[in-house]
């Protein structure tokens, strides 16, 4: 299975483990995030690229899959995506290395699946 395989496996599992909660503030977080990333005076793209850069630095490797993911689907060049990682780590600094290294096999398996 690959990454992204058993990423969506897990999130669309557990999205569907938190809607059953029908609890109304998980609800609007979930909207909340959702409209963040849509169009607006900021491209998606760019937002796509934002996501992945908080989640490098937050070093959580599921939202990482998410936004190179996104961003890849948004139209961001593999360049765009380094320059953003790279960004990453001069926030973050050298714990993001190995978030840095998850992402671009990430992304490699994922450009290499196109």
């Amino acid at each position: 299975m690959s990454i992204f395989e058993d990423f969506h496996k897990r999130r669309n599992s557990g999205n569907e483990a938190v809607n059953n909660q029908d609890y109304l503030p998980y609800k609007r977080f979930f909207n909340l995030d959702t409209n963040a990333y849509s169009e607006g005076e900021v491209p998606i793209k760019y937002k796509e690229l934002m996501g992945l850069v908080g989640s490098m630095v937050l070093r959580c490797n599921d939202c990482i899959l998410y936004h190179v993911e996104k961003s890849h689907q948004a139209g961001a060049t593999k360049n765009e995506i380094n320059e953003s990682m790279n960004i990453a780590m001069v926030i973050g600094g050298s714990i993001v290395i190995p978030h840095l290294r998850f992402a671009l096999e990430a992304y490699n398996e994922l450009v290499s699946k196109s």
